[in-house]
């Protein structure tokens, strides 16, 4: 009975094959590889492929192939085989991956190095200045296009991924490996010039920068997920509040989109267009702490029911101190029932004294409570609310915003003016592409 093989036995079988080549390869150069800068570069590609492993930015230079083609360049094929091989042995550890991929990483760094260093001794000896940089270039593009065709198919064979998918290389790496090779035109030159005491300043210089730039990733991807976590944790209360008060949502949708617009219509900024629409939605997150009697419609308020509902702005935006990522969001909940002739809620402020998205969302929280079918009020028609809410400009309300949202209405059709239908997963799901852009930038 024929004897089956698994993938993953023959990505073995295929490493330990090139592997071997490698190390043939190399052993007319082995008497170089005593040097005591194998050593160094050992060291120096570990450190580099521990930092690399750890970054996944779209334009970062790898250190560690850096550090191999001076390794091809200054040793030969021997010396940069036992560095490609070595550092990959010692980050091994700390990776804790699978040994067929550990034999594909040797593989892959080691045969195409050893070709790369091959070819340095055939031709660099003999070339100097902007003839050794095109060298330089050429001779990357050997070991990086052998390394691709060597790891994508191993693989795919090891991870049981599509085959017909290991081929294809991103667009965004096209970036990194420009800027890698242009790094490693400069080190060699550096090296030719000046020495390896340089050079390795130089590489350390870029692993510690490559690894400053992966503690930035990280802590930007754990700011995303903390928002994104946040939001989940924040919606939710919407949601229940909704059961509670079944217009919470739809008018949380609602006015998130007024505010939006009112914002990108007096020419703000997208971050603040932004702002506005993330104020839209918390705004009245507050009301989550309000007794079940308050929300009831019909219910005469006591004092005490009173004095819960002007406290709910600074409920709410002590609900927000760590979503500081979208901007001054819990100040802008806190200030949304502030009016401008000072007579508000909770603080009291006036006039400029209120922060502008504030007002922005007053003005639309107003309108939508006065046009909506779902609220306590007696619906009226847009231009009604309007009329209302002109009546209390200067009052209540900042007459710039209240104009703004006038010139939005006009020739717009009902569906717009009376916002029944105002779906807040749809806003939510906008909230959530604004905190993904966020946690990227």
């Amino acid at each position: 009975m024929p004897v089956r093989l698994s993938p993953p036995y023959i990505s073995s079988i295929a490493a330990l094959a090139l592997i071997a080549v490698a190390c043939v390869l190399s052993v007319p150069s082995l008497d170089r590889a005593a040097d005591p800068l194998t050593a160094v570069l050992v060291g120096l590609a570990a450190l580099a492929l521990w930092a690399d492993t750890r970054y996944d930015q779209r334009l970062h230079v790898s250190g560690s192939f850096v550090v191999l083609m001076l390794g091809a360049a200054a040793l030969g094929p021997a010396g940069a085989v036992i560095v490609a091989a070595g550092s990959e042995l010692i980050i091994w550890p700390l990776q804790r991956f699978r040994y067929e991929a550990l034999l594909t990483n040797i593989a892959a760094a080691a045969f195409p190095i050893a070709i790369a260093g091959l070819v340095f001794d055939a031709v660099l000896a003999d070339t100097s200045g902007a003839v050794f940089a095109l060298t330089v270039t050429a001779v990357s593009f050997i070991p990086l296009g052998l390394s691709f065709l060597i790891s994508s198919p191993s693989g795919a064979l090891v991870y049981g991924t599509p085959m017909r998918e290991a081929f294809r290389v991103p667009g965004a790496m096209v970036p990194t490996l420009l800027l890698t090779i242009a790094f490693t035109v400069i080190v060699l030159a550096v090296y030719e010039e000046i020495g390896l005491a340089a050079t390795a300043l130089a590489l350390l210089l870029m692993v510690a920068f490559t690894y400053a730039m992966h503690l930035v990733t990280t802590a930007r991807e754990r700011t995303r997920q903390y928002a994104s976590l946040s939001w989940g944790v924040l919606s939710g209360l919407v949601r229940t509040l909704d059961q509670r008060d079944p217009h919470a949502a739809r008018h949380s949708a609602a006015v998130a989109a007024f505010s939006r617009d009112i914002a990108k219509h007096v020419g703000m900024s997208t971050r603040d267009q932004e702002l506005a629409h993330t104020a839209g939605l918390l705004h009245d997150i507050g009301r989550f702490a309000f007794a079940d009697r308050v929300l009831e419609p019909g219910h005469e308020l006591t004092d005490d029911d009173w004095q819960l509902v002007q406290r709910h702005p600074e409920i709410g935006a002590d609900l927000l101190p760590d979503l500081e990522v979208y901007g001054p969001v819990a100040e802008i909940v806190r200030a949304h029932h502030e009016r401008v002739d000072g007579r508000g809620y909770p603080d009291g402020l006036g006039g400029e004294d209120i922060p502008e998205i504030a007002r922005i969302v007053a003005v639309a929280e107003a309108y939508d409570t006065l046009t909506a079918a779902d609220t306590y009020r007696e619906q009226k028609t847009s231009f009604e609310a309007l009329t209302e809410l002109r009546r209390v400009v200067g009052s209540q309300l900042d007459g710039r915003y209240v104009e703004a949202l006038a010139e939005l209405l006009a020739g717009r059709g009902t569906d717009y003016r009376h916002a029944d239908a105002a779906d807040f997963d749809r806003e939510l799901a906008i909230q959530r592409k604004i905190a993904d852009a966020v946690g990227q930038n």
